[in-house]
């Protein structure tokens, strides 16, 4: 069972028909986040060898190889087909091109399901702040996002991907138990956690609650 849409599931079902324009709208409502996902977690030393598309076209091909078998049993929301399939394409890109050296960082997280790249503390700390500021807000705000970002980098992997997946990838709390391969009501206490300890670290740190100001 899944909690795809209604929409979806009326997609789904006319594209395993051999529906191209159904086939067509199902990307087109997922491309975008999906695309932000690659780019937020594609690791920055491949900027040059590969783009997003690069990686968004493999993800497709594969996609397109593999739908018949989600349609004949679909264990998980569309989406998050989607994104694992774009989460073990970045993995297999990640190390054809870096190696042991992506091996000898640890920039993977280890889920109760997957391993996935890790989330980079400088976007998350971007997307934590917030609104673009205004010029005279530059210096300030960069001040701020070291220090969240310090905070960041504290924090327990698997906590900081709480809060990259919600605020980053702008998962469901439902969506986020999937990827998390826990229940619902653990992920929603694991993301109040985090954002708890990242607190609690931010307030040791002089004038580091200002970076979660509303």
């Amino acid at each position: 069972m899944t909690d795809n849409s209604i929409e979806t599931g009326r997609l789904l079902q006319q594209a395993g028909q051999g529906d191209q324009q159904a086939w067509h709208a199902l990307v087109a409502a997922n491309d975008e986040r999906l695309r932000r996902m690659v780019a937020f977690r594609m690791d920055r030393r491949l900027q040059g060898r590969l783009d997003v598309a690069d990686v968004i076209q493999e993800v497709y091909v594969e996609v397109a190889e593999h739908i018949d078998e989600y349609l004949a049993r679909p264990s998980m929301p569309f989406y998050l087909w989607l994104r694992a399939i774009a989460v073990n394409k970045l993995l297999q890109l990640h190390r054809h091109h870096l190696g042991t050296e992506m091996r000898d960082i640890g920039r993977e997280v280890a889920l109760d399901r997957d391993p996935l790249p890790e989330a980079a503390s400088a976007a998350l700390a971007v997307q934590l702040l917030g609104r673009t500021p205004r010029p005279s807000e530059a210096a300030v705000r960069t001040e701020m996002k070291a220090r969240l970002q310090e905070a960041l980098n504290r924090l327990d992997p698997l906590d900081r991907e709480a809060l990259a997946l919600r605020h980053f990838e702008q998962l469901t709390v439902t969506e986020m138990a999937g990827v998390l391969g826990i229940s619902g009501a653990a992920a929603s206490k694991r993301y109040f956690r985090a954002l708890q300890r990242l607190r609690e670290i931010l307030r040791g740190m002089p004038g580091g609650l200002q970076a979660l100001a509303p």
